[in-house]
């Protein structure tokens, strides 16, 4: 009851903070799914901008290094090329060329299958898991500005809120 309750309070809170501008006046908007989803990719804007000035110091996108990520997670068992598109974050139209970017720079090394030679594998390089120790902190870092001013309850809660309205969305087979 008491959770309840307190949802109700928070979700009140957020909707009516959402509703007006800090000079108190009103925004419009034709409805309040409207406002609910300009309001996260506004948010989703602003995390990517600092997230994209990160990653450029680097040579990287934010894609690249999702796809570092799970190469390092699978490592060393390469990860098939269309497992690691379904597997993105962000859905990527040409995984190809992001792999072929990867490999100019000796961060992934594509390799056959022994079973299917149709298959192309994509397994991390050794240069490609030293970048990978080198950005944690500021990944790491980057996260806590982006989102660090939130209580853990409050994070906590946002992620419930997103998972619930991401999840009607999601494919059966996804990561998430």
């Amino acid at each position: 009851m008491i959770f309840t309750v307190w949802t109700i309070v928070v979700q009140t809170t957020i909707i009516s903070k959402m509703s007006s501008k800090p000079d108190g006046k009103k925004r419009k908007f034709d409805s309040q799914e409207q406002e609910v989803y300009l309001s996260l990719w506004r948010t989703y804007d602003r995390l990517k901008a600092l997230e994209d000035e990160l990653f450029q110091s680097w040579e990287l996108t934010s894609q690249q290094y999702n796809v570092l990520r799970i190469l390092q997670a699978a490592d060393p068992i390469p990860v098939p090329t269309l497992q690691l598109s379904t597997r993105l974050i962000s859905r990527s139209p040409d995984i190809t060329r992001m792999i072929d970017k990867l490999q100019d720079r000796d961060l992934v090394r594509r390799v056959r299958s022994l079973e299917d030679r149709r298959a192309v594998l994509v397994e991390i390089t050794e240069k490609g898991l030293k970048l990978l120790e080198k950005l944690q902190e500021p990944v790491k870092s980057l996260h806590v500005s982006q989102v660090g001013h939130l209580s853990k309850s409050d994070r906590a809660t946002l992620c419930q809120l997103l998972e619930k309205t991401r999840k009607p969305h999601e494919s059966q087979d996804g990561h998430w």
